[in-house]
């Protein structure tokens, strides 16, 4: 069976958005180039920022993806890592609320693309 291996996240400026990344992940780079970077997430799996596509990126564009961190424990997890970002600074797109799944909230990078924190299913 084939799987897909690397999740690419379009980015304005692919340095900044490590820069990003990496701090709200705590994760470094494991390849670097002008406009691709990648993270090893394990497993043979990476997220990768590009800002190859300069030309059809546009902040006016909804974002339709995300990138979701699956933490474990309770409701407070959740909680806790919101107020850690919080601290850090990100865009808030949804506070924590409880949905079907469990606890959960939305920020967004810098250009726009959403990272939702939930429960491990």
């Amino acid at each position: 069976m084939t799987t897909p291996n690397m999740f690419i996240v379009y980015v304005s400026d692919a340095a900044a958005s490590a820069r990003f990344y990496g701090d709200l992940f705590e994760m470094t780079p494991v390849f670097e180039s002008p406009r691709f970077i990648a993270f090893d997430l394990g497993g043979g799996i990476q997220l990768a920022v590009w800002s190859g596509v300069r030309d059809e990126l546009s902040p006016a564009v909804p974002r339709t993806s995300e990138i979701c961190l699956a933490l474990p424990g309770g409701p407070e997890q959740i909680d806790n890592r919101f107020r850690e970002w919080s601290g850090k600074g990100v865009e808030v797109v949804a506070k924590p609320y409880d949905e079907v799944f469990g606890r959960t909230f939305l920020v967004a990078d810098p250009d726009g693309n959403l990272i939702r924190v939930a429960p491990v299913d």
